[in-house]
């Protein structure tokens, strides 16, 4: 039988057959992706197939192939360092949900994920929510860092999930695709799930007042079939985004706007460091590329990301 990975605990999946029944499955035995080190070999949107086993009384499925994947989004394992964790495959767009405070969102995060979702050929959109809680300063920082992602070619939409401003521009981009909602935890996704599918009724949680940050309600990724036509996975909130599977000289091409001057380097393996005559040091002088984004790619290219995660007050740790 063939069917669609919607949940995953990481041991157990529930697959949604072709006909739309669900069947808990779990893996055949060793099962590994070739060229993949991951932590979980099967995501939540895989395509597999899987055979119904009998247990006495209980009644399962066992996974025994996967199909190739038309693309994925991965993180750093949180325990293992030097393998990824899937977060989500087969998507046709992810929302990145960014808040300006409660909790902060940096420039550095939304660099690292966009980076990866180039790097994986994912579609990423901005969505700036939360705006109906920012004073007219806050709302004037919004609107300048969405014009610079506009700049580079990324839709910035800003959003309120509560109010619901916007939230019909999102269903409209939703309908028929499958995509995926990402951010800190505490930045909305799973109330922006609620107010664009109230079936739902997905757990949500305050933000902690002591430590101004969310609380994770979603433990494992998971994917919903929204009444309007589409799919939705929910994912646990990402605290730090790290850089995996990505040499030093690629790293640049996943930034819109460094590929696109590359060919003016002199030399082509140019890396924007301290090589002479680069196009992108150049355009950084003369404000044709952000300070924002070209910090975020050193640090990114530098390695520095390997021991490095943004808590919400800003600090290293």
């Amino acid at each position: 039988m063939k069917g669609t990975v919607y949940r995953s605990t990481g041991s157990w999946y529930s697959v949604k057959t072709e006909n739309g029944d669900f069947v808990d499955c779990r893996i055949k035995g060793k099962f590994r992706i070739q060229g993949i080190q991951s932590t979980n070999p099967i995501a939540v949107g895989d395509v597999v197939e899987f055979e119904i086993e009998e247990l006495g009384d209980e009644r399962f499925g066992t996974i025994s192939a996967i199909a190739d994947r038309k693309n994925y989004i991965v993180r750093k394992s949180v325990k293992l360092s030097k393998r990824t964790h899937i977060i989500a495959a087969n998507l046709d767009q992810v929302f990145l949900l960014v808040t300006l405070n409660n909790p902060t969102t940096y420039p550095l995060f939304i660099d690292r994920f966009l980076a990866t979702a180039e790097a994986y050929d994912v579609a990423a959109v901005l969505l700036f929510n939360k705006t109906d809680t920012y004073d007219s300063e806050e709302l004037a920082e919004i609107k300048f860092l969405a014009a610079l992602y506009r700049q580079i070619g990324y839709t910035c939409i800003g959003i309120s999930a509560l109010t619901g401003k916007n939230v019909e521009k999102v269903r409209q981009m939703m309908r028929d695709k499958t995509s995926m909602f990402a951010g800190h935890s505490g930045a909305g996704k799973s109330t922006l799930v609620n107010t664009l599918e109230p079936s739902l009724d997905l757990k949500t949680a305050e933000i902690s007042e002591q430590h101004l940050q969310g609380q994770h309600t979603t433990t494992f990724p998971e994917m919903f079939d929204l009444s309007f036509g589409g799919r939705i996975i929910d994912t646990p909130g990402i605290k730090g985004f790290g850089v995996v599977d990505m040499d030093k000289d690629e790293i640049g091409d996943y930034f819109r706007e460094f590929f696109a001057l590359k060919e003016n380097c002199k030399f082509n393996n140019c890396l924007h460091l301290n090589e002479p005559e680069c196009a992108v040091k150049e355009a950084l002088e003369e404000g044709e590329v952000a300070w924002s984004r070209y910090r975020s790619y050193v640090q990114m290219i530098t390695g520095e990301e390997d021991n490095y995660r943004i808590d919400i007050h800003g600090k290293n740790s």
